[in-house]
């Protein structure tokens, strides 16, 4: 079982849409892809939780857009920031958990950073430290974990 830090509260910066993450896992990561970064400015740092577990105050706010085969991005429609990145096709690893950036969260104190994904797409001027606490995945470590099964493709 995952370790929790029980329930947490997240907006966005106008507060429009607000989030209620109910038992809430510690651990957090990082994705390096293309796409990632120009919807995040940077590296998208998020903890994944299941969607029975989010409560969304504000979804009149809330847009989104089918960002690949696989999944959705979600922003506020108000302020512009960016909400959650959520697998959208059945099949594939992790279906319908959101990832929530952390930097929403109204205390993002106590988590743990444990995984690092597209790291051979991390900008050389990226780096972050004690690498071998957490698990790093290459684009194609990345794609054969997580990769949609046969009823995941579209």
């Amino acid at each position: 079982m995952r370790a929790t830090v029980g329930d947490r509260t997240a907006k966005c910066l106008c507060g429009a849409v607000r989030l209620t993450l109910r038992d809430m896992p510690r651990d957090y990561g990082a994705c390096h892809c293309e796409m990632c970064r120009r919807w995040a400015g940077s590296a998208f740092v998020a903890v994944n939780i299941p969607s029975e577990r989010v409560e969304i105050a504000g979804a009149e706010s809330v847009a989104r857009i089918q960002s690949s085969e696989w999944a959705e991005r979600a922003w506020c429609a108000r302020c512009g920031s960016g909400l959650w990145y959520r697998v959208t096709a059945p099949g594939t690893a992790g279906y319908g958990d959101h990832e929530i950036p952390i930097g929403l969260l109204d205390d993002p104190n106590g988590l743990a950073f444990r995984n690092e994904i597209f790291v051979d797409c991390r900008p050389d001027s990226l780096t972050f430290e004690g690498t071998d606490a957490r698990e790093t995945l290459t684009r194609a470590e990345t794609f054969a974990k997580y990769a949609p099964t046969e009823e995941g493709h579209q």
